[in-house]
């Protein structure tokens, strides 16, 4: 039964198909809008579940941020063995999101797989939070690589929950959310970290590290809260399959691992977008407070206000972005868009010396436009049986070089200068603009399917759905 024709059953007491052929009826509260899966307001509530169910992994992956001089001071411990927490997260996800996303396509399956992976980020952040109780680093590096086996992963597992909702529907608005909320996860981190461990300090444990301990254990609590948003959208999925039939459409299909190998052109070259624009934005962020202070001689409170503009602007406008291109299509247009006025920014940076708000600002603008309109691309590039795959494959192309251009961009600051860094900054984005612009002619090539207006994707669904309504009458 296609979402149409599901949409002109009655709202109370509507009748769907269960699982063996015969008409399901709904009734009381099951037939209500808000719980009718056949309705829009059902899936805007599972989305509002969806949103949080990454929020306590950023939320917890910059604890380090937010509490950096009290974590050095507590823990006694340089700012290369403080900066290891980060690397013991990062560089397992070079291989475990592919393995993520084959096992949530193959093994595990979405629900289950988000279940396992938001265990992983809570138990991660307890050992965390432990080893900080009893001043072990070798136990709080350990906590943040089983954090960094869960955190990829689950991003992988909401991605591939997001198409299965929303695919046709408003999916680049909810992707647009989904980073919305992420981002909002990491702002609160930011803000409420510091006051709560003022406030633990209070208390007047013996040891620095035991008051950072509770804290990081506080910040466990949103992990927990997610692990529960995993167990819901579980319960809402599979409640769905089996009034929706969904569970049908890729049961029979054997996928295997090798079937990376199959992958279309468009596929990697949106990959090599990914990782030329993003290890352009958050490595420059993670060094851009040194940078403000020494070009316009802020101090370190408004440097570090300069420096969070891209998250909080994101965490707006990612949403509005969303919904716009979900309105007129045409993504690789958008993606082109964002990765050009990034450009800009980067150049007003390195080469002027106009008020820093401007170019982070738009930044944050531009990072919404991408970001919005990249990721969902893949939906229409590979099979809805393979999305987790492909999802792990470009989470881990970016995972792979955010660390090591995170490295480079170290020691190109150390060895040439902020401005050196900035010409190099240009480049990697110069490498995701060619990759782009080579999308959209290889995609033009075979017919513009990934850069079509959202009106013409319509009507295509539209004709789709009735050929298939002929074909069952001629059945």
């Amino acid at each position: 039964m296609t979402d149409s024709q599901s949409e002109k059953k009655p709202l109370l007491g509507a009748v769907n198909e269960g699982d063996d052929g015969e008409e399901e009826v709904l009734e009381g509260c099951g037939g209500t809008m808000a719980c009718n899966p056949h309705r829009p307001l059902h899936r805007y509530l599972v989305l509002a579940i969806m949103c949080f169910l990454s929020f306590g992994s950023y939320f917890c992956y910059d604890n380090p941020a937010a509490l950096q001089d009290t974590m050095i001071k507590a823990l006694d411990i340089s700012e290369s063995t403080f900066m290891g927490f980060y690397s013991w997260y990062s560089w397992p996800n070079v291989i475990l999101c592919f393995f993520g996303g084959f096992l949530i396509d193959r093994v595990f399956g979405v629900r289950m797989g988000a279940i396992i992976f938001s265990l992983f980020v809570t138990a991660g952040q307890v050992l965390f939070a432990a080893g900080a109780l009893v001043n072990h680093v070798w136990l709080m590096n350990v906590g943040r690589f089983v954090f960094g086996i869960g955190g990829e992963s689950l991003c992988v597992a909401q991605n591939t929950y997001a198409v299965k909702w929303f695919q046709g529907k408003e999916l680049n608005m909810v992707f647009g959310l989904q980073l919305s909320f992420s981002r909002v996860g990491s702002t609160v981190n930011m803000n409420i970290m510091q006051p709560i461990y003022q406030w633990i300090t209070g208390f007047g444990f013996k040891n620095d590290y035991t008051d950072l301990g509770v804290v990081l254990m506080i910040g466990a609590i949103m992990c927990v809260f997610s692990l529960f948003c995993a167990l819901a959208l579980s319960f809402f999925d599979k409640r769905a399959d089996r009034i929706l039939k969904r569970a049908a459409v890729t049961s029979d299909e054997q996928i295997r691992i090798t079937d990376v190998k199959d992958f279309p052109l468009t596929f990697w070259l949106l990959s090599i977008i990914c990782v030329g624009y993003y290890v352009a934005v958050f490595p420059f962020i993670g060094l851009g407070l040194v940078f403000f202070e020494m070009k316009w001689g802020f101090e370190p409170s408004l440097a570090n206000n300069v420096n969070s503009l891209v998250y909080i602007i994101s965490a707006v406008a990612s949403p509005v972005f969303g919904f716009l291109i979900d309105r007129t299509g045409r993504n690789i247009f958008w993606v082109i868009l964002g990765t050009v006025c990034t450009i800009g920014c980067h150049a007003l940076l390195a080469f002027t010396f106009l008020n820093p708000y401007v170019g982070m600002s738009c930044m944050g603008l531009a990072y919404s436009i991408l970001a919005s309109a990249l990721w969902p691309i893949a939906s229409q590039i590979v099979r809805n049986s393979q999305l987790g795959t492909a999802y792990g494959i470009m989470q881990a192309i970016q995972n792979l070089g955010l660390a090591v251009i995170a490295i480079a961009a170290g020691a190109i600051v150390d060895s040439s200068g902020y401005l050196i860094l900035e010409v190099f900054f240009l480049a990697c984005l110069c490498v995701a603009l060619i990759a782009a612009v080579m999308l959209y002619l290889v995609d033009a090539s075979r017919g513009g399917k990934l850069n079509r207006s959202a009106k013409e994707r319509r009507r295509l669904a539209a004709l789709k759905e009735e050929e298939e309504e002929e074909k069952k009458l001629l059945d």
